[in-house]
């Protein structure tokens, strides 16, 4: 389906300023919805004013859908729907008499022109499926009371309001909690659920008839209330936006969207919705992420320490291989160690894996013997990774660029400097990784599948089975040149 973006670039001429009013509009347009037991369809004029274009569509939640098919992107020709044509021209809410039937389904249409800045930018057809009116209670004539008056601030250009959104996910809906004040912040009706969720709180008895601002001040201790300020905006009506309010047990999001249907504020229209759960379920997630970091915290401290008592070890060791191998396995625990160590800065299980390549880079620069200057070069970027990828890449750019450095430029005392270029691309659920240096290249005869080295033999091992990729080790432009291709997603 076209998006609202497409249908205004490809078939109006409808500015910026326009288009951000209708998504504005849109995003609360659920609320418009419920409260009228009717599906939306929001209708563009086409440029060459051949017609109209649907642009947005909103069934309730609250009652029966008026249309089963989907009509986004549908175009309807100037004429066919007389009632289109006149709210557009008019700028007025336009509502027929008779209703139309539609699969045998009466169906009552209302057309409410959408004003910004003067003018008519576009309309909404409301479309109510007349089978599933009934004799109306308190609570239905309560929402069609309040969807009348926000139907007339829409054509009068009052609404949307800029602030909060119900587009959010947290953010209540109509039938969360439905509270009506009037203009001076008293409560006029409140829906069963809205006043189950003010007795959560203390409350005993009934809400109609009290100021909701003074109600919470009683109910809610001020370390758990928003600001003063705040509180008497939002809880008195006087502005569209949203805040919580709580106890230690209950946590309700309250939002406000003030009501003036000729200008001035007659009233205001609250939604309410207890997130208690979602609040716990949120501490509780916040909890297992700061024990998660916790851990990699501890892991990196005893991996530091695994890598000093090697490094003590080849201290004390007189043959030369053995010290060579301890020093070894000390850069492999250390590359571990660095990873761990960026987990325990990172909010999620994924790490910046630049920032482990550079560090790396320098790490085996510092600890390499050879007498030539050598100087590792990241080129493209790897991109955020998960742990699990993280641990085995970590020791495999390790072990190449270790290999790079000593074997590269080991005996060669006049060249002035060596150049390893570290190369990352990410394509289409891919990382392609390059490392090439400007050594002295590989041995003569050299042969991956023959090699008995244990660091290629980590590195062949980590690369196919741990990462699931492909290995490639041969001549490079001047030096050596060793390439993975690793799927990552």
């Amino acid at each position: 389906m076209p998006s609202l973006h497409e249908l205004v670039r490809a078939h109006t001429e409808l500015d910026g300023d326009d288009v951000a009013w209708l998504q504005l509009l849109m995003a609360d347009w659920q609320i418009l919805a419920d409260l009228s037991f009717a599906d939306l369809v929001l209708w563009l004029p086409d440029r060459e004013g051949k017609g109209y274009w649907a642009g947005g569509q909103m069934r309730p939640t609250t009652g029966p859908t008026a249309l089963v098919d989907d009509v986004l992107g549908t175009f309807i020709p100037t004429g066919r729907r007389r009632m289109l044509d006149e709210a557009f021209g008019s700028g007025r809410l336009v509502r027929e008499g008779d209703p139309e039937w539609r699969d045998a389904v009466p169906v009552r249409v209302e057309v409410i022109p959408v004003r910004r800045a003067g003018r008519v930018i576009a309309t909404i057809a409301r479309n109510t499926n007349l089978l599933g009116i009934r004799t109306p209670s308190r609570l239905e004539l309560s929402y069609l009371q309040t969807a009348a008056e926000l139907t007339q601030m829409i054509a009068a250009g009052y609404f949307p309001l800029p602030g909060q959104r119900s587009d959010h996910a947290d953010s209540p809906r109509v039938g969360d909690g439905f509270v009506r004040l009037d203009a001076t912040g008293r409560v006029v009706y409140a829906s069963p659920n809205g006043l189950s969720a003010y007795r959560r709180l203390g409350l005993q008895g009934d809400l109609a008839g009290l100021v909701l601002t003074d109600l919470t001040r009683d109910l809610v201790p001020a370390r758990k209330r928003p600001d003063e300020e705040t509180l008497s905006a939002v809880l008195g009506g006087r502005d569209g936006r949203a805040t919580e309010v709580g106890t230690d047990e209950v946590t309700l999001i309250v939002r406000s969207i003030p009501l003036r249907p000729q200008g001035e504020r007659s009233g205001a229209l609250l939604l309410i919705r207890d997130v208690t759960e979602l609040r716990s379920r949120d501490r509780e997630l916040v909890t297992k992420d700061v024990t998660i970091r916790e851990i990699h915290h501890r892991v990196k401290n005893n991996l530091q320490t695994v890598a000093a008592l090697l490094r003590l070890q080849a201290r004390r060791t007189q043959a030369e291989d053995a010290k060579a191998a301890l020093e070894e396995a000390v850069r492999r625990v250390g590359s571990i160690a660095i990873v761990h160590e960026t987990l325990s800065h990172a909010v999620e299980e994924t790490v910046d894996f630049d920032e482990i390549a550079d560090r790396l880079g320098a790490m085996v620069v510092d600890v390499s013997g050879v007498e030539v200057p050598v100087r590792v070069v990241r080129e493209g970027s790897f991109g955020k990774l998960s742990s699990e990828a993280a641990t085995p890449l970590a020791m495999v750019l390790t072990e190449v660029l270790q290999n790079a450095v000593e074997h590269g430029y080991a005996g060669l005392p006049d060249r002035q400097e060596g150049r390893v270029v570290v190369t990352a691309r990410r394509i289409v659920g891919r990382l392609h990784l390059v490392v090439e240096d400007d050594g002295r290249g590989l041995p003569e005869g050299f042969d991956l599948d023959g090699s008995t080295q244990l660091g290629l033999s980590i590195v062949r091992t980590l690369v196919e089975s741990e990462l699931g990729g492909v290995l490639e080790i041969g001549p490079g432009t001047r030096g050596a040149r060793v390439q993975a291709d690793l799927p990552i997603d």
